[in-house]
């Protein structure tokens, strides 16, 4: 399961450079102001056949000079808590500072293994330059150049050598894993104590691969699922912590490992950029998802026609994925608790659908044949043949067509639509591929 490497150091390193490399990505928004760093800095990396979660925590500095150093403290104190491996970046061209000083003395004292990354290493006179860095007592300093690549490759396969877990996974294959994600406040830990209720029918605690999911097995309402606990809900963390960088990073864990993602939003707020942010982890991980809209015991008029207004702005702005639960609870009442594990229940089964090759190509050809590809390029595009992919995350079809390259977006969001007005998906996402016949 998910590994998660961080990537700490003061602005102006390259750390969203080093990111870029590591994910194979130009996401970040990358220029030669210090601190200009705003995106959500989460990716997947694939080295020696093994994927892990990188997160470069500068996205989340406030720039302004008085709280600076009291920032990238919380983060590294942050990462150390969170992530299986630390790299801590500096550069070569300014060599030791102050604040580089204060993150290696954070870092000498955890536990979790870090990872010295001289950065901006262009040519060999430079290396000798790195001798300096030996200062902070954190071993070698490896020596890279994020900007060309050099040196990323053997930074790679020194990362995957400190994955320490080598514990199994314990957790039955057939029965649901379910995350209870949303930002701080938004009922997290008040719905998890509705769904155990008093009478804990808590079979077993299971420590999961990573540092602090725990699966929590129940039994309840005749349904057997896991709960993936993050150590989120057990330790209240400090209010005044900057929870959107911490939320996010709570979430990654959580989200990585579970099947079908329950998330929370407060009916008083409605839908808030955090927000958006856990639910592009969800989609970037292809999990279930059914979103809870909590506190509505609080909502005055519960009239059918704010629940459809309060639906669509939900659905509009998650697109283009919208076929997706949506339940209006209350954590306090336990006002349709029951309801929203029947739905992950459900999102979980529908994740598991296998339609019949057959059945699939009785349905979908007719209708290709009626609303075909539009033509590029003079050239007419035929898709003769679907089936489903086996042994997938999430359910996944072949189109086999003659030109391939010609179906655009909008044609597989038909595809998609189609399919899922004819079988059940609600809540999971689907992948159509279009291949050469």
């Amino acid at each position: 399961m998910g590994n998660l490497v961080a990537i700490v150091g003061r602005p102006n390193v390259g750390k969203s450079t080093l990111f870029n490399r590591l994910t194979q990505t130009r996401q970040a928004i990358v220029s030669e102001v210090a601190g200009t760093t705003r995106d959500r800095q989460y990716g997947k990396c694939e080295w020696g056949g093994k994927e892990f979660s990188v997160v470069d925590t500068g996205g989340w500095v406030v720039n302004s000079d008085d709280v600076f150093e009291g920032e990238i403290r919380k983060q590294v104190k942050l990462a150390i808590d969170e992530a299986d491996v630390i790299l801590f970046v500096v550069d070569v061209e300014n060599g030791v500072t102050d604040l580089d000083d204060q993150v290696a003395s954070i870092l000498r004292r955890s536990k979790t293994p870090v990872i010295l990354v001289a950065n901006k290493v262009d040519n060999n006179n430079q290396q000798y330059a790195a001798a300096e860095f030996y200062s902070f007592g954190l071993g070698d300093p490896y020596c890279v150049s994020a900007l060309s690549g050099s040196g990323t490759g053997d930074l790679l396969d020194l990362i995957l050598s400190k994955f320490t877990q080598k514990m199994d996974e314990v957790v039955e294959e057939d029965i649901p894993r379910f995350a209870v994600v949303g930002r701080p406040n938004a009922g997290k830990s008040s719905i998890v104590n509705a769904f155990i209720g008093e009478e804990r029918h808590v079979v077993t605690d299971i420590a999961g691969t990573t540092r602090d999911s725990i699966y929590t097995k129940y039994d309840k309402f005749g349904f057997q699922f896991y709960l993936v606990d993050t150590a989120g809900i057990r330790k209240k963390n400090k209010v005044n912590e900057d929870l959107e960088f911490y939320s996010v990073m709570r979430a990654i864990r959580s989200i990585e490992n579970s099947d079908v993602c329950i998330l929370m939003l407060d009916a008083t707020r409605g839908i808030e950029g955090q927000d958006l942010n856990i639910f592009s982890l969800i989609q970037r991980n292809q999990k279930g998802l059914v979103v809870v809209v909590n506190k509505w015991d609080l909502v005055e008029d519960k009239s059918e026609k704010v629940i459809k207004t309060f639906e669509n702005a939900i659905r509009e702005r998650l697109a283009p994925f919208s076929d997706f639960p949506i339940i209006f609870a209350s954590a306090m009442t336990k006002q349709r608790i029951f309801k929203v594990l029947e739905s992950a229940v459900q999102v979980y089964k529908n994740r598991q659908r296998r339609v019949p090759t057959a059945r699939l190509n009785e349905e979908m050809l007719p209708l290709i044949e009626a609303y075909p590809p539009p033509s590029n390029k003079g050239k007419y595009i035929k898709i003769k043949y679907c089936t489903q992919l086996p042994n997938t995350q999430i359910p996944s079809f072949v189109f086999f067509a003659n030109l391939p390259q010609y179906v655009k977006e909008p044609y597989r969001r038909f595809l998609e639509n189609q399919m899922r007005q004819r079988w059940d998906f609600t809540g999971t996402p689907i992948n159509i591929f279009i291949r050469q016949k």
